[in-house]
């Protein structure tokens, strides 16, 4: 089989040759080694043999978002104020400054040139009243054209090596990511109307823009990201089905309405919301973390919830940058064995994140040598 008809199939739940592996973040696409930027990590001569080896052995599986055409300004921008400045380090920060109805509110970012990731310093909303002032701003519809052409490029360039995957937030991740993680818990566990007030604002421009993004790009495996926001132990299982199911649901009917295949992103312990999760009707699942970082096995997911759901899973990224090659390749067999025993619908082997730092460690250079060595010996 191709990979993508391996990943395909996976996905549909017919028989593959082997289980797909993929890197998740990597893709040999969106690394770009020969970029000088500063901020590009992959620019560093140690990632280069990892980049390799994503293009020329994994299931690549590359996430995107095609352009919205001619869509509609955002009421609040006009109240939006940003700007950009650089410290002594090279760190960049990001300030932007929104006036609300009777408050200013600030949010401040970093991002340092050796670490690939974006570190919220100051979060915009602080207390309630900065919520309601944030629900009290004007809103946009949701209108424009989608435009594929972005998504199909990708396509093309990939060939029979993989698929693309879209990728959005659903409600209530733009809603979580406003506060402080400790901040936001109280909120959404003392200020249930509000939060339904604020996710029911953000639904009104996600719900149809997945489903014209879904009618314009049909067939298309998705990743919905946010709904562990809601998981224990942030808050209990009850708000989790409030938040979180209630409005990604809608998302799931318009992708899967279309031929697509929406995969719902949920980090850490999901065994009490599993029931929840599988009522969206997703039709897969990852990273199904196993203990200590999450609180559920693999062989449970897949025996419970495996004919509903393809399962991508369940390597932790901290166990591929920090253990032995042999402990590593045990850790692979027991995620192939338990992923693939019994009925199911598909499994693909992926870890739960990506390395960020500039410089890839040799130990966890090997370990994604493990993964891709292990599979094909178990294949063979």
């Amino acid at each position: 089989m191709t990979r993508r008809e391996r990943l395909m199939a996976s996905l549909r739940g017919k028989a593959v040759d082997r289980p797909p592996v993929n890197f998740y973040e990597l893709d040999g696409v969106r690394q770009h080694p020969d970029d000088p930027d500063r901020f590009n990590i992959f620019n560093h001569p140690s990632w280069k043999p990892l980049i390799d080896l994503t293009r020329d052995k994994s299931d690549r599986i590359v996430m995107c978002f095609p352009e919205i055409v001619g869509a509609a300004p955002n009421p609040a921008a006009e109240h939006t104020r940003q700007r950009t400045y650089y410290d002594e380090k090279g760190s960049r920060y990001t300030e932007t400054i929104l006036h609300a109805p009777g408050r200013t509110l600030r949010s401040l970012t970093r991002r340092d040139p050796d670490i690939d990731t974006v570190w919220t310093v100051e979060h915009l909303l602080k207390d309630v009243e900065d919520f309601r002032a944030w629900i009290g701003l004007p809103e946009a519809d949701f209108r424009g054209t989608v435009d594929p052409s972005p998504v199909l490029q990708i396509e093309a360039a990939l060939g029979d090596s993989g698929i693309v995957m879209i990728d959005t937030a659903d409600p209530l991740c733009v809603v979580a990511g406003l506060f402080d993680l400790g901040a936001f818990t109280v909120i959404a566990a003392t200020e249930e109307r509000l939060m339904h007030a604020a996710l029911e604002k953000l639904a009104r421009i996600i719900h149809p823009r997945t489903e014209a993004v879904a009618e314009a790009l049909p067939g298309r495996l998705w990743r919905i990201y946010g709904p562990e926001y809601a998981a224990p132990p942030y808050l209990p299982p009850r708000l989790f089905e409030a938040y979180a199911t209630r409005y990604v649901t809608p998302m799931v009917a318009a992708i899967q309405r279309h031929g697509g295949f929406a995969r719902l992103h949920c980090h850490g312990r999901i065994r009490d919301v599993l029931d929840h999760i599988a009522a969206t009707g997703c039709a897969a699942l990852d990273p199904i973390e196993p203990p200590p970082q999450g609180d559920v096995e693999l062989s449970y997911v897949r025996r419970h919830y495996g004919k509903q759901m393809t399962l991508f899973g369940n390597l932790e990224v901290s166990d591929i940058e920090t253990l032995p090659p042999e402990r590593m390749a045990e850790k692979v067999r027991r995620a192939l064995r338990e992923g693939t025993e019994g009925e199911g619908r598909g499994f693909v082997l992926m870890p739960s994140a990506a390395p960020y730092g500039r410089i890839l460690p040799d130990i966890t250079r090997r370990n994604y040598e493990i993964i891709v060595e292990t599979l094909e010996t178990r294949a063979g």
